[in-house]
């Protein structure tokens, strides 16, 4: 009759230990899943912002496209003397 206890009750632990597993598990595929559907989510907000930052440069370049002033004409006595200015300023600079 003893074998007939022992046997029950091992029969019994390891449902219990079978239960407690399937628990701890439906758990953490809980966590996993919504870590997961959080990550999907935050993953589409960004491709979002990005394609809005992408349509915002490009509304801003046309902008400053419309709005650039004509380039006037520049002689070349000022523009050698700029040059010139880099040259001494240059000049000025320590070298080590």
């Amino acid at each position: 009759m003893g074998e007939l206890m022992n046997s029950g009750v091992l029969s019994i632990a390891s449902l219990m230990i079978s239960v407690v597993m399937l628990i701890v598990g439906l758990i953490l595929w809980f966590f996993v899943n919504r870590a997961s559907s959080r990550t999907n989510e935050q993953i589409e907000l960004l491709e979002a912002l990005l394609d809005q930052q992408k349509r915002q440069t490009a509304l801003l370049r046309r902008l400053c496209e419309a709005n650039e002033p004509e380039e006037k004409a520049v002689p070349k006595d000022a523009l050698d003397e700029v040059k010139e200015d880099e040259d001494d300023f240059i000049r000025l600079v320590a070298e080590r």
